[in-house]
């Protein structure tokens, strides 16, 4: 673990945030007068969740789906369904 001022930190974020992103260091901490107040750290990679599809096969869609479009629309316009 790296520390360094406020300072420091302003002049050489690009070679901080390299050092994160290499590996060199797991973390970094900012202090201001001596105290620390922040912690750059390398962001831990998320795993790809899979949306599109994600319903596939647990529901049937019925072929009268669009039946009441036009009931919906009047709905959402306020009016009353025909």
């Amino acid at each position: 673990m790296l520390a360094v001022n406020m300072l420091e930190a302003k002049t050489s974020l690009s070679r901080l945030v390299a050092a994160i992103e290499d590996r060199q260091e797991s973390e970094i901490i900012i202090a201001r007068n001596g105290r620390p107040v922040a912690r750059l750290v390398p962001i831990q990679p998320s795993s790809p969740q899979r949306r599109i599809g994600i319903a596939a096969g647990k529901f049937t869609v019925p072929d009268d789906i669009d039946q009441s479009n036009a009931d919906i629309g009047r709905l959402f316009a306020g009016e009353k369904p025909a």
